[in-house]
């Protein structure tokens, strides 16, 4: 007999997790979230440890659920610099392979499509601020949150899936997996975990040096490895290449990081006291499907890299913003044959990207003299304006699009925030998570055809301040845009792409 019969069970309450949990349940779905740890908080989650960079495309995704001001205010952040009048210069681009790139040589005007926005630019903040609006954002939504579940047993029937959990288990039509990179639910399930084994060892630390004076602030790429110091919050963090060889089974001990750290630094510098420990390694793997049956994997769950570029949990954002409408149209009997199938389409190949992105960081970073000769290369192209305009596309986001067979540019991409002129955004109008008509045609020509998928499409029409010499975009509930047409756009050719997206019409 099962404790809860939902729509979905996820496994996993970390930003992912609850990321899609909130998606699931603004579409009307019943959910329950699993989680392993019994509470919330912990240093691990919390300034410095948990410090994570959002990029601009996942500020962007909180923007477009009305979460942006809580994420900024549980970030402590009130200079954000987000714009409503003009691109504006990211404040900071952060590093490839430990050498840092100049936010000042961005060139805003070579990237794709990027129209002035509150979104505009990344986000540093903690895992326990991503959560603590997550969880907030899930509670109002009538999503339940289990913690001190841990899953040991996955069945799968025509129409449903229990999850087994000590003496308890749980029913629904759908499971996913967002429980990182030892995920539970993909070996449970029985998903193929390709890619490369690891290079080096990486370690982060809160400890106190004894002569802070040997190591330079900030990061430092050295020709045995990098570390990162943070002076403030006793924050230190390493990489070695040792081929990954350190025994993760077990806490490293001071005198094993205070070794490494000598060794990486070229200093003897002493570690009087570390508090806090841990380790990771860059071993770059990736399901070879994000579904099997009614079992889906998200985030780290799907695919592990190393931390260089902070992309991983942008990565894990994107999916849980790709897979949470393509689900609940499942869910509710109105998808489109083949729509769930997408999610592996599309986000497979970013999370391919992003690992050969991590593994050339690390190719570069080699204490060796092949690595250092093209290390010398690479930060000369990455000290240009089109090397760090390239980096930047990379790293937030901005270059993703996905193949939805269409010639036109804009298709597949993150949808530009278009302002209509009565100063609607598109982001007003993607709050309760509907796909978006904009109609800039003067003869309002699509109003009679959306009104045909009403409760799945929120129609708004008029001339936008910077149209791109388009009649109409359609926008898919997770932000990109399915469909373009020209200013003599064909009506036919519009409800076809509906269709094709969000199933067949109401009426």
């Amino acid at each position: 007999m099962s404790d809860f019969a939902q729509d979905v069970v996820i496994v996993g309450a970390g930003p992912v997790g609850l990321f899609l949990a909130c998606e699931l349940g603004l579409a009307g779905c019943s959910v329950l979230v699993l989680e392993r740890e019994p509470e919330p908080g912990t240093p691990w989650r919390q300034a410095p440890l948990g410090m994570r960079g959002l990029s601009a495309t996942s500020v962007e995704a909180f923007h477009r659920r009305g979460m942006l001001h809580p994420l900024l205010t549980e970030s402590g952040i009130d200079d954000y610099s987000g714009a409503d009048d003009e691109p504006v210069a990211p404040r900071g681009v952060g590093h490839f392979g430990g050498m840092v790139l100049d936010p000042a040589k961005v060139d805003l005007a070579a990237l794709p499509f990027r129209f002035p926005s509150p979104a505009m630019d990344g986000v540093l903040t903690n895992l326990e601020a991503v959560e603590s609006v997550l969880a907030e954002r899930a509670a109002k939504l009538g999503v339940e949150i289990r913690r001190g579940v841990t899953v040991d047993a996955i069945e799968q029937y025509e129409g449903s899936v229990v999850v087994h959990a000590g003496e308890h288990e749980y029913a629904a039509r759908w499971l996913v997996g967002c429980d990182g990179g030892r995920s539970a639910v993909r070996r449970l399930a029985g998903f193929e975990f390709v890619g490369t084994e690891p290079q080096l060892t990486g370690y982060v630390m809160l400890a106190t040096v004894a002569d802070p004076d040997e190591l330079s602030p900030g990061i430092n790429l050295t020709p045995t490895g990098m570390y990162i110091r943070l002076p403030a919050e006793r924050y230190i963090g390493m990489m070695d290449f040792d081929g990954g060889a350190f025994d993760r089974s077990r806490p490293p001990a001071r005198d094993h990081l205070q070794a490494v750290l000598r060794r990486v630094s070229g200093t003897d510098v002493t570690l009087t006291d570390v508090q806090l420990a841990s380790s990771f390694t860059d071993r770059a793997m990736r399901t070879t499907t994000y579904r099997r049956g009614r079992v889906l994997l998200a985030g780290d769950a799907a695919h592990v890299h190393s931390p260089l570029g902070g992309q991983g949990l942008n990565l894990g954002l994107g999916d849980a913003m790709n897979l949470g409408w393509k689900l609940a149209a499942t869910v509710h009997g109105h998808a489109p044959d083949g729509l769930l199938d997408t999610f592996t389409h599309e986000r497979n190949p970013v999370a391919a990207s992003v690992l050969d992105w991590s593994r050339a960081q690390v190719a570069v970073m080699r204490p060796d003299p092949h690595a250092q000769a093209i290390q010398g290369v690479v930060r000369d192209l990455l000290a240009t304006r089109d090397g760090t305009t390239y980096a930047f596309e990379r790293m937030s986001g901005a270059s993703i699009r996905h193949d939805l067979g269409s010639e036109r540019p804009l298709v597949g991409r993150n949808a530009p925030d278009f302002l209509l002129e009565d100063d609607t955004r598109l982001g007003d109008l993607t709050q309760d998570g509907l796909g978006v008509v904009l109609d800039f045609s003067t003869d309002r020509r699509l109003h009679d055809s959306a009104l045909r998928w009403e409760s799945r499409l929120r129609y708004a029409a008029g001339a936008a301040k910077n149209d791109l010499g388009l009649g109409a975009v359609l926008v898919r509930p997770d932000g990109i845009v399915a469909w373009a047409g020209d200013r003599d756009f064909d009506r036919k050719a519009f409800e076809r792409a509906v269709s094709r997206w969000f199933g067949a019409p109401e009426s």
